[in-house]
């Protein structure tokens, strides 16, 4: 099992906003619309230094989608900035319509997002945006694991022509990625290779499942874990070559158990290679109002849960 010291402890959305702060240099077609929500996003950096390209749209989210695509006829590459729920959810019928049908190069960069939003309850804690966002047409979807993978993937979707779903987080969670990593878009990660299971996680149950797998080595469970910080595209070839090793797959992810990343890992094990699959994820429910790893817990998706399903699949394999 490979180790991945702990740099610091930040949050995504951090990383966020240092690189839409770069970019701002680097790119003067790079522009930022925000609802009502800067110093959450993590944006007051751009503001400051390129106030004539932010736009403080308001509590309009449905509006801030529109003139995003708009912007984009002009050749601005816009990032908007809100809360997940209020990215997705909210404002659904405008991204199907204006960005995604007409492919518009808009990035939607998504903070507050699952369980770990903690104490603002259910209603914004959103478990179904990736789903949401995987069904549209021609929209990319990245869910980073750190500040580190967060930072160097908002500076890598400026690169990629078309719509794009950047989803980040608000607690402070283990820095573990390389500072001058090479983001590539639909290319997993390999944490660490093994030979009992394949694990694919995403987001920050990346961090989970690299725990699980020091406790698992400790049993002399050999376990492959592959960052999926991009659920679409997806990296099919990564994924069959680890379950064609392993036999065994889990998944694991701050969302729903519907539509996420392990629906996207079964519909390619499905289709190649069909192998018992454990899902980590939560379980067609809402959430609740709590401190961020009390609600993982309860709503299985930590730690202990990684390791119980790595057990599960390895003995559905035998």
């Amino acid at each position: 099992m490979k180790d991945y010291p702990i740099q610091n402890v930040k949050d995504t959305r951090s990383g966020f906003g240092e690189g839409l702060a770069e970019l701002g240099k680097e790119n003067p077609d790079v522009v930022a619309l925000c609802a009502d929500l800067i110093g959450s996003l993590k944006m007051n950096a751009f503001q400051d230094a390129y106030p004539e390209r932010f736009f403080q749209v308001g509590i309009s989210e449905a509006n801030m989608m529109g003139v995003a695509a708009g912007l984009t006829i002009g050749g601005k590459i816009p990032f908007t900035g809100t809360f997940a729920n209020f990215s997705t959810g909210r404002v659904y019928d405008q991204i199907r319509q204006s960005i995604a049908y007409s492919g518009k190069n808009v990035k939607i960069c998504a903070s507050h997002a699952g369980l770990t939003l903690g104490e603002d309850g259910a209603t914004h804690q959103i478990l179904e945006d990736l789903g949401m966002m995987r069904m549209l047409p021609g929209m990319t979807v990245i869910n980073p694991c750190d500040f580190n993978q967060t930072k160097a993937a908002t500076k890598a979707i400026v690169k990629h022509e078309g719509p794009v779903y950047l989803r980040f987080g608000r607690p402070k969670v283990p820095n573990f990625t390389a500072v001058d990593q090479k983001f590539e878009i639909g290319k997993a990660w390999m944490v660490s290779e093994g030979t009992d299971v394949s694990i694919f996680a995403t987001g920050h149950l990346v961090w989970k499942a690299i725990e699980a797998g020091k406790l698992l080595a400790e049993e002399g469970i050999s376990a492959e874990i592959i960052n999926i910080h991009t659920i679409k595209p997806l990296d099919e070839k990564a994924i069959l070559d680890s379950v064609r090793k392993t036999k065994c797959a889990v998944s694991a992810e701050e969302h729903m158990v519907n539509g996420g990343l392990g629906d996207a890992v079964s519909q390619v094990l499905s289709r190649n290679f069909p192998a018992p699959q454990e899902y980590v994820a939560v379980n067609d429910t809402f959430g609740e109002s709590g401190k961020p790893e009390a609600l993982m817990t309860k709503y299985g998706i930590d730690t202990a849960n990684v390791i119980n399903a790595v057990k599960k699949a390895i003995a559905r394999k035998s």
